[in-house]
């Protein structure tokens, strides 16, 4: 069985376990969870391929356990880009819990920084998110591509760019 490091990937893991096995939610929410905090939960297969990512850039739940419990529901079983997850990967899965810090308004690209910041690229209505330290994004143009992309946002198009921190939890 997947071992958690942490009370955050502890509840994304009981989370996706309900699907299976009827877990239940923790009766007493640990105070560091009782905060609302947006958060993404993302999910990795053992040889780190992307195997679900879903998350929130503000907090609509009443909690951070609460954001914790739907947003790891969601990358399990709800990520479009990815099949439900099945029981049997369970053991073949690694969890993050990013939990993410206000976004503020890039003035300049030089206030980027792919390992350190996560960027919201937006333009009308539209808006691809990308979080810091992905593997394999070396570069803010990088990073802002990606996003772009994500957001189906041109290369020439106008856009409002943000960045934001988190922290990771494993």
């Amino acid at each position: 069985m997947y071992k958690t490091k942490s009370i955050y990937t502890e509840v994304a893991l009981k989370s996706i376990m309900e699907n299976f096995s009827k877990e239940e939610k923790i009766l007493s929410v640990p105070e560091e969870l009782k905060i609302k905090a947006a958060c993404f939960v993302t999910l990795h297969t053992v040889n780190g391929e992307l195997r679900g990512c879903i998350g929130t850039l503000e907090p609509f739940r009443d909690n951070l356990y609460e954001e914790i419990w739907g947003n790891a529901k969601s990358a399990a079983f709800g990520d479009p880009r990815f099949p439900s997850l099945k029981e049997e990967e369970l053991e073949e899965i690694e969890i993050s819990v990013d939990v993410l810090e206000e976004a503020q308004k890039v003035e300049k690209i030089e206030e980027l920084d792919p390992k350190i910041y996560g960027v919201i690229v937006s333009s009308r209505g539209r808006r691809g998110v990308l979080l810091p330290d992905i593997d394999g994004v070396e570069s803010v143009e990088e990073q802002l591509s990606i996003a772009r992309l994500k957001g189906g946002i041109g290369a020439g198009e106008n856009a409002d760019i943000y960045k934001f921190r988190v922290k990771r939890y494993h």
